[in-house]
Protein backbone atom coordinates (compact mmCIF):
# COMPACT_ATOMS: atom_id res chain seq x y z
CA UNK A 1 0.00 0.00 0.00
CA UNK A 2 1.24 3.45 -0.93
CA UNK A 3 1.35 6.59 0.91
CA UNK A 4 -0.70 8.20 -1.75
CA UNK A 5 -3.00 6.11 -0.66
CA UNK A 6 -22.23 -5.49 8.82
CA UNK A 7 -26.11 -6.71 11.08
CA UNK A 8 -26.87 -6.15 7.09
CA UNK A 9 -25.76 -4.17 4.47
CA UNK A 10 -28.41 -1.51 5.35
CA UNK A 11 -27.53 -1.69 8.59
CA UNK A 12 -24.19 -0.71 7.77
CA UNK A 13 -24.91 2.39 5.45
CA UNK A 14 -27.43 3.77 8.60
CA UNK A 15 -24.17 3.24 10.71
CA UNK A 16 -21.77 5.19 8.67
CA UNK A 17 -24.02 7.76 8.00
CA UNK A 18 -24.49 8.39 11.95
CA UNK A 19 -20.81 8.56 11.91
CA UNK A 20 -20.66 11.19 8.70
CA UNK A 21 -22.97 13.32 10.86
CA UNK A 22 -21.07 13.11 13.73
CA UNK A 23 -17.90 13.61 11.79
CA UNK A 24 -17.45 16.99 14.03
CA UNK A 25 -16.34 14.91 17.02
CA UNK A 26 -15.22 11.94 15.67
CA UNK A 27 -12.30 9.90 16.98
CA UNK A 28 -10.56 11.05 13.29
CA UNK A 29 -11.27 14.65 13.74
CA UNK A 30 -8.63 14.48 16.34
CA UNK A 31 -5.19 13.79 16.41
CA UNK A 32 -4.31 11.07 19.46
CA UNK A 33 -2.12 10.93 21.89
CA UNK A 34 0.99 8.47 21.10
CA UNK A 35 4.50 7.35 22.34
CA UNK A 36 5.56 7.12 18.87
CA UNK A 37 6.01 10.33 17.36
CA UNK A 38 3.57 10.72 14.08
CA UNK A 39 4.66 11.59 10.64
CA UNK A 40 2.74 12.16 7.35
CA UNK A 41 2.22 14.70 4.27
CA UNK A 42 4.47 17.65 5.44
CA UNK A 43 2.92 19.89 2.87
CA UNK A 44 -0.35 22.07 3.82
CA UNK A 45 -3.86 20.66 2.64
CA UNK A 46 -5.17 21.70 -0.30
CA UNK A 47 -7.80 24.19 -1.04
CA UNK A 48 -10.66 21.78 -0.67
CA UNK A 49 -9.05 20.63 2.67
CA UNK A 50 -7.68 17.28 2.14
CA UNK A 51 -3.67 16.99 1.56
CA UNK A 52 -3.33 13.13 0.95
CA UNK A 53 -5.22 10.29 0.97
CA UNK A 54 -4.42 6.51 2.37
CA UNK A 55 -6.74 3.51 3.06
CA UNK A 56 -6.78 0.45 5.60
CA UNK A 57 -8.83 -2.83 5.68
CA UNK A 58 -11.29 -2.56 8.69
CA UNK A 59 -14.06 -5.45 9.98
CA UNK A 60 -12.70 -8.42 8.17
CA UNK A 61 -12.96 -6.65 4.96
CA UNK A 62 -16.69 -5.79 5.33
CA UNK A 63 -15.77 -1.85 5.50
CA UNK A 64 -12.19 0.06 4.76
CA UNK A 65 -11.15 4.01 6.57
CA UNK A 66 -9.93 6.22 4.07
CA UNK A 67 -7.40 8.65 5.84
CA UNK A 68 -6.84 12.09 5.28
CA UNK A 69 -4.47 15.04 6.18
CA UNK A 70 -5.72 18.40 7.08
CA UNK A 71 -7.74 20.21 9.28
CA UNK A 72 -9.45 18.54 12.49
CA UNK A 73 -12.03 20.44 12.67
CA UNK A 74 -13.39 20.35 8.65
CA UNK A 75 -12.99 16.38 8.58
CA UNK A 76 -14.02 15.25 5.24
CA UNK A 77 -18.32 13.89 4.84
CA UNK A 78 -19.01 10.59 2.87
CA UNK A 79 -20.92 11.10 -0.28
CA UNK A 80 -21.59 8.35 -3.19
CA UNK A 81 -19.64 5.02 -3.20
CA UNK A 82 -19.80 3.07 -6.30
CA UNK A 83 -18.39 -0.11 -7.57
CA UNK A 84 -16.82 -1.02 -10.76
CA UNK A 85 -14.83 -4.28 -11.24
CA UNK A 86 -12.48 -4.07 -8.58
CA UNK A 87 -12.67 -0.04 -8.39
CA UNK A 88 -14.50 1.44 -6.23
CA UNK A 89 -15.33 5.71 -6.28
CA UNK A 90 -15.89 7.74 -3.06
CA UNK A 91 -17.11 11.03 -3.65
CA UNK A 92 -17.14 13.06 -0.70
CA UNK A 93 -20.05 15.21 -0.42
CA UNK A 94 -19.85 19.12 -0.48
CA UNK A 95 -19.95 20.50 2.82
CA UNK A 96 -20.62 24.06 4.13
CA UNK A 97 -18.17 27.12 4.07
CA UNK A 98 -16.87 27.64 7.76
CA UNK A 99 -13.54 28.23 8.99
CA UNK A 100 -10.84 25.52 9.63
CA UNK A 101 -8.39 25.02 12.52
CA UNK A 102 -4.83 25.80 10.71
CA UNK A 103 -3.59 22.59 12.23
CA UNK A 104 -2.75 19.18 10.00
CA UNK A 105 -4.16 15.81 11.79
CA UNK A 106 -5.17 12.18 10.37
CA UNK A 107 -9.39 12.34 9.46
CA UNK A 108 -10.50 8.48 9.24
CA UNK A 109 -14.16 8.24 7.48
CA UNK A 110 -15.82 4.66 7.00
CA UNK A 111 -16.77 3.24 3.72
CA UNK A 112 -18.79 0.28 3.40
CA UNK A 113 -17.56 -2.69 0.46
CA UNK A 114 -20.22 -2.33 -1.98
CA UNK A 115 -21.55 -5.66 -3.31
CA UNK A 116 -19.46 -7.76 -5.66
CA UNK A 117 -16.00 -6.54 -4.85
CA UNK A 118 -13.97 -9.23 -4.21
CA UNK A 119 -12.23 -8.36 -0.91
CA UNK A 120 -9.41 -10.99 -1.74
CA UNK A 121 -8.10 -9.43 -4.99
CA UNK A 122 -6.26 -6.21 -4.94
CA UNK A 123 -8.94 -3.21 -4.74
CA UNK A 124 -8.51 0.69 -6.48
CA UNK A 125 -10.37 3.25 -4.63
CA UNK A 126 -10.68 6.41 -6.65
CA UNK A 127 -11.33 9.07 -3.85
CA UNK A 128 -12.86 12.13 -5.65
CA UNK A 129 -13.01 15.65 -3.67
CA UNK A 130 -13.43 18.73 -5.24
CA UNK A 131 -11.95 19.16 -8.18
CA UNK A 132 -9.35 16.72 -7.54
CA UNK A 133 -9.39 12.90 -7.75
CA UNK A 134 -6.42 10.39 -6.05
CA UNK A 135 -6.19 6.78 -6.07
CA UNK A 136 -4.95 4.24 -3.11
CA UNK A 137 -5.20 0.66 -3.70
CA UNK A 138 -5.79 -1.66 -1.09
CA UNK A 139 -3.97 -5.05 -0.76
CA UNK A 140 -5.81 -8.59 -1.56
CA UNK A 141 -6.57 -10.11 1.81
CA UNK A 142 -6.08 -13.64 2.88
CA UNK A 143 -10.12 -14.32 3.31
CA UNK A 144 -13.72 -12.31 2.37
CA UNK A 145 -15.48 -11.81 5.45
CA UNK A 146 -18.37 -14.25 6.59
CA UNK A 147 -21.59 -12.86 7.49
CA UNK A 148 -22.20 -9.54 8.64
CA UNK A 149 -20.58 -7.82 11.45
CA UNK A 150 -20.37 -9.16 14.70
CA UNK A 151 -19.57 -5.12 15.82
CA UNK A 152 -16.20 -6.11 17.70
CA UNK A 153 -12.89 -4.11 17.58
CA UNK A 154 -10.70 -4.06 14.78
CA UNK A 155 -7.97 -2.17 12.96
CA UNK A 156 -5.83 -1.83 9.94
CA UNK A 157 -2.86 -0.37 8.49
CA UNK A 158 -2.15 2.41 6.45
CA UNK A 159 1.63 4.07 5.83
CA UNK A 160 1.86 6.41 9.15
CA UNK A 161 -0.08 4.31 11.48
CA UNK A 162 -3.42 1.99 12.37
CA UNK A 163 -7.35 2.82 11.92
CA UNK A 164 -8.97 1.50 14.86
CA UNK A 165 -12.76 0.79 14.37
CA UNK A 166 -14.79 0.47 17.55
CA UNK A 167 -18.87 0.45 18.11
CA UNK A 168 -20.26 1.90 20.63
CA UNK A 169 -22.44 5.55 21.18
CA UNK A 170 -21.54 7.64 18.91
CA UNK A 171 -22.07 10.53 21.58
CA UNK A 172 -18.96 8.51 23.66
CA UNK A 173 -16.31 8.27 21.36
CA UNK A 174 -12.98 6.76 22.64
CA UNK A 175 -10.23 9.04 23.58
CA UNK A 176 -6.75 7.74 23.37
CA UNK A 177 -4.92 8.87 26.70
CA UNK A 178 -1.35 6.66 25.71
CA UNK A 179 0.08 4.40 23.44
CA UNK A 180 3.28 2.08 24.16
CA UNK A 181 4.51 0.18 21.05
CA UNK A 182 7.08 -2.75 21.28
CA UNK A 183 7.88 -5.36 18.31
CA UNK A 184 5.25 -7.48 18.80
CA UNK A 185 2.65 -5.31 19.21
CA UNK A 186 0.89 -2.12 21.17
CA UNK A 187 -1.21 -1.33 24.12
CA UNK A 188 -3.19 1.79 23.93
CA UNK A 189 -4.87 2.51 26.89
CA UNK A 190 -7.64 4.66 26.83
CA UNK A 191 -9.22 8.18 29.13
CA UNK A 192 -12.67 6.81 31.18
CA UNK A 193 -15.41 7.94 29.79
CA UNK A 194 -16.97 10.23 32.05
CA UNK A 195 -21.26 10.94 31.52
CA UNK A 196 -24.05 9.82 29.95
CA UNK A 197 -23.77 8.28 26.51
CA UNK A 198 -26.70 8.12 23.70
CA UNK A 199 -28.05 4.45 23.36
CA UNK A 200 -27.07 3.70 19.96
CA UNK A 201 -24.39 1.15 18.06
CA UNK A 202 -22.17 3.97 15.76
CA UNK A 203 -18.80 2.92 13.94
CA UNK A 204 -16.23 4.72 15.73
CA UNK A 205 -12.64 5.51 14.03
CA UNK A 206 -9.31 5.95 15.76
CA UNK A 207 -6.09 6.63 13.63
CA UNK A 208 -3.28 5.97 15.79
CA UNK A 209 0.30 7.16 14.48
CA UNK A 210 2.51 3.57 14.69
CA UNK A 211 5.47 2.15 13.18
CA UNK A 212 4.75 -0.61 11.03
CA UNK A 213 7.16 -4.14 11.87
CA UNK A 214 8.96 -5.09 8.93
CA UNK A 215 8.63 -8.24 8.85
CA UNK A 216 4.72 -10.14 8.64
CA UNK A 217 4.61 -11.87 12.02
CA UNK A 218 1.08 -10.46 13.53
CA UNK A 219 0.66 -7.39 15.11
CA UNK A 220 -1.14 -7.55 18.24
CA UNK A 221 -3.31 -4.39 19.61
CA UNK A 222 -3.97 -4.21 23.49
CA UNK A 223 -7.45 -2.11 24.51
CA UNK A 224 -6.92 -0.65 27.95
CA UNK A 225 -9.97 1.46 29.47
CA UNK A 226 -13.13 2.93 28.56
CA UNK A 227 -14.84 -0.46 28.37
CA UNK A 228 -12.80 -1.81 25.60
CA UNK A 229 -10.35 -3.86 27.41
CA UNK A 230 -8.91 -6.82 25.12
CA UNK A 231 -6.82 -7.89 22.16
CA UNK A 232 -6.80 -7.72 18.76
CA UNK A 233 -4.49 -8.60 15.41
CA UNK A 234 -4.15 -5.79 13.29
CA UNK A 235 -5.25 -6.59 9.61
CA UNK A 236 -2.41 -6.37 7.41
Amino acid sequence: MTLMRALSSAATLAAVALLATACATAPGASAPTSSVAPSGPSTLPTADGVDEVEAAWLDGGRSFALVTWGSSSCAPVLGDVAASGQSIRVTFAASAEKACTDDLAPRALMVPVPEGVDVTSEVEIEVVHGERTDTVDLDARAEAPQGPTEYQPSAGWFDDGIVLLTWGSGSCVPVVNDVQQTDAGATVTFAEIDGVCTMDMAPRLTPIMLSQPDDDEAFELTLVGAGLDGEIVVEG
